[in-house]
């Protein structure tokens, strides 16, 4: 499970980063940048506190 939460938390950064790289580069237009950004900033808030600051524990505990 805390690999899967790793994994959406990275999709999610990169989410957040990628499109104004884009927009920049006018590949994508203000509007679709902010949606893009918004969902990766809501799944990065949901998903990074499950896992981070968390020592990783045994399956059986």
């Amino acid at each position: 499970m805390r690999i899967f939460l790793q994994i959406t938390s990275w999709v999610a950064l990169i989410a957040t980063i990628l499109p104004a790289v884009l927009f920049l580069a006018n590949v994508l237009d203000l509007n679709q940048t902010k949606w893009i950004m918004l969902a990766g900033t809501l799944a990065w808030f949901a998903a990074t506190p499950w896992w981070m600051g968390r020592k990783n524990q045994p399956a059986g505990e």
